[in-house]
């Protein structure tokens, strides 16, 4: 390998990232570090890594969704998705996206190592596809003002709290109970973020996902649980939702996932 290549390592795990930092250091990358997706795609618009380590499990953006985002801005930036909770589905919707490779924690790391530098060098200076805004392009700053939120869940409680909160903070929200309802509001227009409560009759949180992602890919999918479950956590971010939360809401945890939403639509992200 001619010269450094920069690398960024993405991953909410503080001790797998200084693993690999370590490893990836001594064979001669200059290694880069993100510890949520928002980390991850400002490090990648402003440092434009040769190549990524992305975990798609991380919170604030986790998953497919960042893996596109990521692949919009620099399409020849070589990506191994390295996380676990990887399912056939998701590993064929990675690599659909871009990944160069789908592999499981604890990896070997030589491997991981020769799909970061494979066959061909790779150019660090690659232009945005076409419709996605550059770092140097002027752009009319958002504001929470600006956002426009869809709460879905079945307990009014949840939904009058989470809608006085965003209010005091500007955001303009509309709320429904079903996910079959928020199905059809969707088709008439996409919002900035969309909170989803899992445990829903009918039509569950869960099984709404795909749907919510396929009718407003753009927007955030927030997911709401009544219960702290490790393994759906990660089935949703994976799948593409941008956080999870559990109930009864942390308004402290909630104003930093809201304050992340509005950088990214601030950084055109």
């Amino acid at each position: 390998m001619s010269g450094r290549r920069r690398v960024l390592v993405a991953d909410d795990d503080s001790e797998v990232r200084e693993l690999l930092v370590e490893y990836l250091t001594d064979r001669g990358f200059e290694v880069l570090q993100a510890e949520n997706g928002l980390e991850a795609l400002l490090c990648v618009k402003h440092e434009k890594p040769q190549a990524i380590v992305l975990d798609i499990n991380m919170p604030r953006l986790g998953g497919l969704d960042a893996l596109k985002r990521i692949h919009a801005f620099t399409p020849r930036t070589r990506v191994v998705v390295y996380s676990g909770s990887i399912d056939p589905e998701v590993e064929r919707q990675a690599i659909a996206g871009g990944a160069v490779a789908v592999m499981a924690k604890p990896g070997a790391l030589e491997d991981l190592r020769r799909a970061l530098e494979g066959d061909a060098p790779i150019s660090a200076s690659t232009q945005p596809v076409s419709g996605v805004v550059s770092a140097a392009a002027p752009q009319t700053p958002r504001t929470c003002r600006d956002l426009r939120f869809l709460l879905i869940d079945d307990d009014p409680t949840v939904s009058e709290l989470l809608g006085e909160f965003l209010a005091l903070r500007g955001v303009k929200t509309f709320s429904v109970t079903n996910a079959t309802d928020a199905l059809r509001l969707l088709a008439q227009g996409t919002p900035d973020a969309v909170f989803l409560d899992i445990e829903m009759p009918g039509l569950s949180g869960l099984e709404a996902l795909p749907a919510i992602r396929a009718l407003a890919p753009e927007a955030k999918v927030v997911m709401l649980s009544g219960i702290h479950d490790e393994v759906i956590a990660k089935q949703t971010l994976a799948r593409g939702a941008f956080d999870y939360i559990v109930k009864p809401l942390d308004l402290t945890y909630l104003g930093r996932t809201l304050d992340t939403i509005t950088a990214m639509s601030v950084q055109g992200l």
